[in-house]
């Protein structure tokens, strides 16, 4: 049994260390890291470099955005399960020692893919938020419920319905899974596997009309589903976005007042 690490960098050099630790530190030979560059121009290609003794594949090359460097890790990846982490993603200690193990307890059993829980922080490294809850089709077919950093995909998932759609930039994760719809045979590990850290394109305007659009495209909703769909996820959207802002300005009045 294997698992694939996959990790998309272009121009990571400030962060990328402390992700590749993250791993090394845990990395056995049933363990394999695959890093999909670019094209950097920073110290990137440098640093991925010191750490070749414990990286099994390195590709670099200009690609379209990060679906498409997944695509291209997919098909040289060996495991049987494949993990997508981004260049300032961490796993916790011990994360890929707890996955074999709970993936060898389901032996037997058809399994498309495991979602776990994650650490959502802040730039300083905060915990914002745990993330992560099992998948539900009724959940799941109006937005993405579960955490995908650090999520395992079984290598049979991407024979039956095919590599990421490079058409979506944000949410091509979510297009992927929606497409056995509720044949997806889902686990859910309820162990903290990963740290990711707030903000980026995935969190935006942008990703919610992507959204919207999978979400219309694969199940095929009315005119008035879709309006309440966009309502709903923007209401949301603005609403998290307060309740980060407000936390912030108490954490600031809070040591401001020491």
């Amino acid at each position: 049994m294997k698992i694939s690490i996959i990790i998309a960098t272009f121009n990571a050099e400030l962060r990328l260390s402390r992700c590749l630790d993250s791993i090394i530190s845990q990395k056995t030979e049933e363990i394999e890291l695959l890093i999909i560059d670019g094209g950097s121009v920073d110290g990137t290609l440098k640093l991925i470099d010191s750490y070749k003794d414990f990286i099994d594949f390195v590709l670099t090359e200009k690609d379209n955005g990060i679906y498409d460097a997944w695509n291209k890790g997919i098909r040289q990846a060996k495991g049987e399960w494949i993990m997508f982490l981004g260049a300032d993603d961490q796993l916790m200690p011990g994360a890929l020692g707890k996955y074999l193990q709970f993936i060898r307890s389901m032996e037997g059993k058809i399994c498309d893919y495991i979602s776990a829980c994650i650490n959502y922080c802040n730039a300083d490294g905060r915990l914002i938020k745990v993330i992560g809850k099992a998948w539900k089709w009724n959940e799941f077919k109006d937005k993405m419920t579960v955490a995908h950093v650090a999520s395992l995909h079984n290598r049979s998932l991407f024979n039956q319905v095919g590599l990421f759609d490079t058409s979506y930039r944000i949410c091509a994760d979510y297009e992927l899974l929606m497409r056995k719809r509720d044949k997806l045979a889902a686990t859910f590990f309820s162990e903290i596997v990963a740290s990711m850290e707030s903000g980026g394109v995935s969190f935006s305007t942008a990703a919610i009309k992507e959204t919207c659009r999978i979400c219309n495209y694969h199940n095929e909703n009315s005119f008035l589903k879709r309006c309440y769909l966009f309502m709903r996820k923007h209401t949301e959207f603005y609403f998290f976005i307060l309740k980060m802002k407000l936390r912030k300005l108490l954490h600031f009045n809070l040591y401001a007042g020491l």
